[in-house]
């Protein structure tokens, strides 16, 4: 049975080796990244695999995503510390985490009471602020009552649905991952005004599909 210190050493290894090695330069995501305890956000017959970059199975056949992914999207928020964050995709809560620990407030939803209901308990647990979860349907009945300074997808769609664009405030980001397996696209989209995007094209990933995505009106960048 691995003790605390041998987990953070395994936490120092995977920033080193597998973050900073690989191009993730924000200090301030690194910081978070070598401070959540990733191993308390999968289930105990995986926490043996919990620094190693793979993504693992949580609760409702989702996964949480491997580290070297949720720190490249982190850093693409370009977070300073004080912004209001939607989060689409609970799952472990893990994401959720990272982005307090970088002084956003956050609200995560997730469409699976059960993955909802683990993560508010698992956050609540560690004694993580500043996040609120909900269980909630981002491609149903779920409309914010303000706009957001970030938006975060954490799973993916052929094409992005519309419904999240006014969610988003002018000069905002909404981070989403487009396309088909087993080579989608991560795109940061800026919103410039009411009518005008900039998308950057950050890298090839492979997430889990946003369940109902497929039904839903779409937009073009």
């Amino acid at each position: 049975m691995s003790t605390s210190q041998e987990y953070q050493t395994r936490r120092e290894r995977m920033v080193s080796r597998q973050l900073a090695a690989r191009g993730i330069k924000d200090m301030r995501v690194l910081d978070a990244m070598r401070r959540v305890p990733r191993h308390l956000f999968v289930p105990p017959a995986y926490r043996h695999l919990a620094y190693q970059d793979r993504p693992l199975p949580i609760l409702e056949q989702q996964t949480i995503s491997q580290p070297y992914i949720v720190a490249y999207m982190t850093q693409a928020l370009a977070l300073q510390g004080h912004e209001r964050v939607l989060e689409i995709g609970t799952g472990s809560g893990f994401v959720a985490a990272c982005l307090s620990a970088l002084g956003a407030e956050v609200l995560s939803i997730d469409l699976h009471q059960e993955l909802a209901d683990s993560a508010n308990s698992r956050l609540n647990r560690l004694g993580i602020d500043r996040v609120e979860v909900e269980c909630a349907d981002a491609l149903g009945d779920f409309e914010p009552e303000q706009h957001f300074d970030r938006v975060l997808v954490t799973a993916s769609a052929t094409e992005m649905p519309v419904r999240f664009k006014p969610w988003v405030r002018q000069g905002g980001l909404l981070f989403v991952v487009r396309g088909s397996s087993p080579a989608m696209e991560a795109v940061c989209l800026q919103r410039l005004d009411a009518d005008r995007w900039h998308a950057e094209s950050l890298f090839e990933t492979d997430l889990p599909r946003l369940i109902g995505a497929e039904d839903q009106p779409t937009f073009e960048f």
